[in-house]
């Protein structure tokens, strides 16, 4: 799967030996990184009143006519006025066609209270940069915008147009963002290829292990649980109740799993990390899961050491919201809950909903999908993209191999796949495995690590658009 030409490796490794400049003499653009960094993240973007995606897309704007880039290379625009995308451009000569460099600028909600410190205030502590939207997804929004100003500075013209898209609506909508680019402003994102979010570099105790390339993903689908009754007095109780009806199927929900579904993407991942394990039972374990019968009970053991390993042996669905009743001291009337499912590719979004409902296992809970599931193909190894992210990796981080991934998660790169447009999760950016904080309480990045996929990500968009 990881198999490139040797020509390709050699060119890679040239770009690397003759064109990258070493990381000590990045220090300007580490500064202008953590300056973009921290303005994005003190941003509130989220899908609320409070937040504004269109802030953060006209102070990036701003900050690259500063550097240089004309207006017309520089487009502030989407339907909704508190959702706009900034799309900009670094021309090239035009000897081949763009790629692009895709970040979301919009974020989960995160409260006050849920946190240990305000999520909108930028903090260096420990080691770590926190706060919402650290990994998800202003990181790769930051270093983007950094890189591509660094290549402006320095004046070489790339081989090809570099297009940078800051976008909305990732998190929670798709209406406002890379979806209506595609569909409206087509040409002005259209690219030979897209480097996106979504392959990240996994630690362990604080080795690094493997850097992926995310070439396809689970599909999201979420579907809706209803519960309905009379209802009544409170005080006249029956055992004919909405909340205990819906909170039975939920428990029996909670104790299901999908079968295991290996396919070769995951089989390639678990037969790499096994090399890479100091515990030899764990390395059995995941070249058990490799096989072409995987083990159940080596996969359940995985799946009980980690959220991930579980994740990408089988379809998960669980449930993420729950509303019920309309009074305290009435009988409840309506109950309902929001279940999330990321599908593995190749299986019916129906039939995962004719399992679920056999699961739930009670008539009276009314189940229906909540929008459509839009699966997309996978993205192909190129032997260019594959070739430099490898020897890349080798320069900055020996040792690291490369690994093919499937996205656990959904992310914009479906739009791109489902329009032409090959997409790749290249980060660059390490972390432990688990520890991810994505959504979650105290969100955070290494600040060694942004640093090295700051350096990373210019190194591979010299690799992949700069003359050779």
């Amino acid at each position: 799967m990881l198999d490139v030409t040797r020509s390709s490796r050699a060119v890679a490794l040239a770009v690397v030996c003759g064109a990258v400049v070493a990381r000590a003499q990045s220090g300007p653009n580490d500064t202008r990184a953590r300056d973009i960094y921290k303005q994005l993240i003190e941003i509130n973007t989220t899908d609320t009143p409070a937040g504004s995606v269109t802030k953060a897309a006209e102070a990036m704007a701003a900050r690259l006519r500063a550097a240089g880039f004309a207006d017309d290379d520089v487009r502030v625009l989407g339907p909704d006025p508190r959702k706009h995308n900034v799309v900009a451009r670094l021309r090239g000569t035009g000897a081949r066609r763009p790629i692009l460099l895709l970040a979301h600028l919009d974020v989960v909600e995160a409260k006050r209270g849920d946190w240990s410190f305000d999520p909108f205030t930028f903090l260096e502590k420990d080691g770590y940069f926190y706060g919402r939207g650290t990994s998800d997804d202003k990181a790769m929004a930051s270093i983007f915008t950094a890189n591509l100003i660094r290549l402006k500075e320095e004046g070489v013209k790339p081989e090809r147009d570099i297009i940078l898209a800051l976008t909305a609506d990732e998190e929670g909508g798709s209406f406002n963002g890379v979806d209506w680019l595609v569909k409206n402003h087509r040409d002005l994102i259209d690219a030979e290829l897209a480097i996106n979010e979504g392959g990240g570099g996994q630690m362990k105790n604080g080795k690094a292990l493997i850097n992926e390339i995310q070439a396809s993903e689970k599909v999201y689908q979420d579907f809706r649980l209803e519960t309905r009754n009379p209802g009544g007095h409170s005080s006249r109780p029956v055992k004919d109740n909405a909340i205990y009806h819906l909170a039975q199927g939920l428990a029996r929900l909670g104790a299901f799993d999908f079968p295991l579904d290996m396919n070769e993407v995951t089989r390639g991942y678990f037969s790499r990390m096994a090399g890479l394990q100091n515990d030899p039972k764990v390395a059995e374990d995941m070249r058990a899961v490799a096989a072409a019968t995987p083990d159940p009970q080596a996969a359940a053991r995985l799946a009980a050491a980690s959220p991930y390993y579980n994740a990408l042996m089988r379809t998960t669905c669980v449930a993420t919201m729950v509303s019920a009743g309309h009074a305290p001291n009435a009988l409840p009337q309506t109950a309902t809950a929001n279940v999330n499912c990321r599908i593995l590719p190749g299986q019916a979004p129906a039939a995962i909903k004719q399992k679920l409902e056999e699961v739930l296992a009670d008539p009276k809970i009314a189940m229906s999908f909540v929008d459509e599931a839009r699966p997309s193909a996978p993205s192909p190894l190129r032997p260019d993209v594959v070739g430099a992210v490898e020897s890349m990796t080798k320069a900055m981080w020996p040792g690291v191999i490369v690994v093919p991934t499937m996205g656990t998660g959904a992310t914009d790169s479906l739009y791109l796949r489902n329009a032409g447009i090959p997409s790749y999760g290249v980060e660059g950016l390490f972390s432990e495995i688990d520890d991810n904080r994505a959504h979650g309480k105290d969100e955070r990045v290494r600040v060694k690590s942004y640093y090295d996929a700051l350096e990373f990500q210019y190194r591979l968009l010299k690799a992949l658009a700069f003359p050779r």
